[in-house]
Formats: C-alpha cells, sequence, structure tokens
C-alpha cells in the first residue's frame, strides 16, 4: 500500500480558550499549560460533517492526481456519524465516485489508525487498486459545554489520505498492532441514553438518542502515556526499527504532554514530533490525517520519510503503524 496524496478540511469558526472562559470557569493559560490546546475548530448550524469530509477527500484526490472514479473503497472512520447507518455513502456520492463502495469504522480517537490499516488489507489482497481513507469528526455536537473538563479539549475537522496498491517493495504499510480493551470502555464514553416509551399496553421501547461525552481524564492520561510507549516499542522491534531512524513520530493529537512524554520514551527530539494541538484541539479520528496534510503540504515530511503513528482513546482501543510516505509522484508513476 502506498500512500500517495492527502487533504484536509476545517470548519472556518475558531474558537480561543479566551471565548471559551466567557462560558466556563477555565482560563487561556489553565488550558494550555495541561493541554497544550490554544483554540479549536468548531461547526456552525448550517456546516454538517459530509461537506466537511468530502472536501477534504476532493482534496485528497487532488493532491494523489486522481479522479473520483478511480477509487475501489471509501473508508471513513467518524464517531459523529451526520446519519447512523453510514456517512461514507454520502461522501461517495457528493464526490461522484460511482465505482467506489463506501462504509464508516468507528474506533473514536484510534478509528483514523484503525481504517488505514483496513483498507492496508483490501488493497494488498488484490481485491482493491485505490481507496480513500477518511478521518472525520464533529464531536462538538456531543460535547457538554457547561463540563470545563472536556469542552476544552475537542474540536471538529476532517482529512484523508489517498492509498493504492503496489508492489511489495514499495509498501508504505511497513508494520502495524492495533489493540482494544473493552473493560476499561467506562472510562471515556458517548452513551446512548436510557428513555423508554410506551409502544403498546405492557410493550415498552428505547428511545433513541445519546448522551453527552464524559471522560475520566487522569484514566485515560495514565492509560495513554503506559499503553502508546508500550505499542510503539513492540512495533519497532518487530520490524528491527531503531528510534533513531524516524523522521517523524505523529501521535493522535489528545494532550502535548502525552506526545512529549512518548517522545521522551524514545529519545526522540521534540522537533521530530509532529504536532498541531494548539491551533485544533482533538479532532478525534481527524487527528493524525490532519497533522500529516498540514506536514506534507508545508514540506516537512518529503517522499520517503519513516513515520511511527499511533492513535488511542476510546474502547478503551489503540495501535500503532509504522509507515512511509510515497507522494503524489507514486500515483503518477
Amino acid at each position: 500500500m502506498a500512500l500517495v496524496g492527502s487533504g484536509s478540511a476545517v470548519p472556518a469558526f475558531a474558537v480561543s480558550n479566551t471565548r471559551l472562559s466567557e462560558r466556563v470557569d477555565t482560563s487561556d493559560d489553565w488550558i494550555r499549560s495541561r493541554t497544550g490546546i490554544a483554540e479549536r475548530r468548531i461547526c456552525g448550524p448550517d456546516e454538517p460533517l459530509t461537506p466537511l469530509a468530502t472536501r477534504a477527500a476532493e482534496a485528497a484526490l487532488a493532491h494523489a492526481g486522481w479522479q473520483a472514479e478511480d477509487l475501489d473503497l471509501i473508508l471513513m472512520a467518524t464517531s459523529s456519524p451526520d446519519d447512523l447507518f453510514g456517512t461514507a455513502p454520502r461522501v461517495q456520492g457528493a464526490l461522484g465516485a460511482k465505482h467506489a463502495v463506501a462504509f464508516d469504522l468507528t474506533a473514536a480517537c484510534s478509528g483514523f489508525l484503525f481504517a488505514l490499516i483496513t483498507a492496508g488489507q483490501y488493497l494488498r489482497s488484490g481485491a482493491m487498486r485505490r481507496a480513500l481513507v477518511i478521518g472525520a469528526d464533529q464531536l462538538s455536537r456531543w460535547v457538554d459545554w457547561d463540563d470545563r473538563t472536556t469542552c476544552v479539549l475537542f474540536g471538529d475537522g476532517a482529512a484523508a489520505v489517498a492509498v493504492e496498491a503496489c508492489p511489495a517493495e514499495a509498501d508504505g504499510l511497513l508494520g502495524f498492532r492495533m489493540r482494544s480493551d473493552g473493560t476499561r470502555n467506562g472510562c471515556l464514553t458517548l452513551a446512548q441514553t436510557e428513555r423508554h416509551h410506551s409502544v403498546l399496553s405492557g410493550v415498552d421501547a428505547q428511545i433513541g438518542g445519546f448522551a453527552p461525552l464524559r471522560m475520566n481524564g487522569q484514566e485515560v492520561y495514565k492509560f495513554a502515556v503506559r499503553e502508546v510507549p508500550a505499542v510503539l516499542k513492540e512495533l519497532l522491534e518487530s520490524t528491527g526499527t531503531d528510534p533513531g531512524a524516524l523522521n517523524w513520530l505523529l501521535l493522535h493529537q489528545a494532550n502535548q504532554r502525552i506526545l512529549d512524554a512518548v517522545a521522551d520514551r524514545f529519545a526522540i527530539p521534540h522537533e521530530r514530533v509532529l504536532s498541531n494541538l494548539a491551533s485544533y484541539g482533538n479532532t478525534s479520528a481527524a487527528t493524525i490525517p490532519l497533522m500529516l496534510d498540514e506536514a506534507v503540504k508545508d514540506g516537512r515530511i518529503q517522499p520517503g520519510d519513516l513515520i511511527a503513528s499511533s492513535g488511542f482513546g476510546a474502547g478503551l482501543s489503540w495501535g500503532g503503524a509504522l509507515l512511509r510516505w510515497s507522494g503524489p509522484q507514486a500515483a503518477a508513476a
């Protein structure tokens, strides 16, 4: 699987820490010192997830030099779809990707990495040739804006990566690990509400709906700083990769302290740790591809660069992937 194109899209409206302090008891200094976040993008009332994801997909297609009709698969990682039956088909229709099968994958903040690994298996098997992997979330819908422990963390965004089948020697997915621990699910939830109504005499049915996002921040932080280095260590050892050979560390953008702790564990200089957390906050499934696209477009990531990536979050779920960026010249070859 070669990674040959990227694209992203974020809402126009930015909410600074100072603006948030108008609603909840917090401050810019409190948020920055604990998370590294300065502002986040929020979708407006007339700006649902589908158009945002479609814009990111179009940008990735353009970067790869592909037409929508070239796609065999659209895999969209999201935990906040516009339609519970699936948002990927809406994106497929908006793109005009008439030959592509499209479906959603839900794994919260691990979603993009899990989706990228999944797409890789379709391409490696020969069943499909070209795929678009999208990470997109609009968690502003589900944040309790009066809960200062969570409302300061999350933002909205979408990004996509174009990947295609390639010879084994050019494969950009050099290794991966995926993990889940449902016994710790309660640490981070966006749970269904427990409401019922009477349908018939003696027959009650549940009313659909979801409670606001809830998180035990301390437990999630301890989980991340323990499990992410462990899974990356296993991944690097299994592929015979020395941490010093990495060009970049690309982690889920949840908390700057987590990024720094993982880098220190592997003695990776902080300047080789990709971070745009300050500008966007935690955009869940969008964080890794959003950061990847930014670093590709500003020239930090170059063709051939070796990237260690990890996603982690609700589920609880986590994983790692060792990636090599190919760039759009591979698509044209």
